[in-house]
């Protein structure tokens, strides 16, 4: 299987959930699982299956991260050559063209992307047109309503 990129705080994002879903989650769920068995007949025991739908969500999850963790490839942007281009991890800062709005924005892993924190996927038609792109350079991106120029004006490798 292809090793998926990530950044070290992605990487512990998803460690510190799977540890929270282990050590708290999955055993709450099965004392409510205990408690609602006690009350009787279980074909009409809402709080049962309600516990059980909870039990599969959590079981599913902690499936789901421990299949990324054991594809992922953590990228460190603090320890490559600070060559100046836009690398996964690196924090870019980019100037529209015709408004001078400034936006500021970190390439991550698929599962990361949080556009409102200014994390965008190194897949997104932005992250794309800037990879290997350095300051001072003008790219055009691509987006449903046309064609938008940005400035690189700074990249950061923290």
């Amino acid at each position: 299987m292809q090793k998926v990129p990530m950044t070290v705080q992605g990487e512990q994002a998803l460690r510190d959930e799977l540890e929270f879903l282990k050590k708290d989650s999955r055993p709450k769920v099965i004392k409510e699982i205990a408690i609602a068995r006690e009350h009787g007949d279980l074909k009409e025991n809402a709080e049962y299956h309600a516990a059980r739908e909870q039990q599969g969500f959590i079981e599913g999850r902690i499936q789901d991260i421990e299949g990324k963790l054991s594809n992922v490839q953590v990228i460190d942007v603090t320890k490559l050559p600070k060559s100046g281009k836009v690398l996964f991890g690196t924090t870019v800062t980019i100037i529209n063209v015709e408004n001078d709005e400034e936006k500021k924005y970190q390439i991550v892993g698929e599962d990361e992307a949080d556009v409102p924190k200014g994390k965008i996927s190194s897949g997104s038609p932005i992250a794309r047109a800037l990879l290997g792109k350095e300051a001072g350079d003008v790219v055009a991106i691509t987006i449903p309503s046309g064609m938008i120029e940005y400035e690189i004006d700074e990249v950061l490798y923290v």
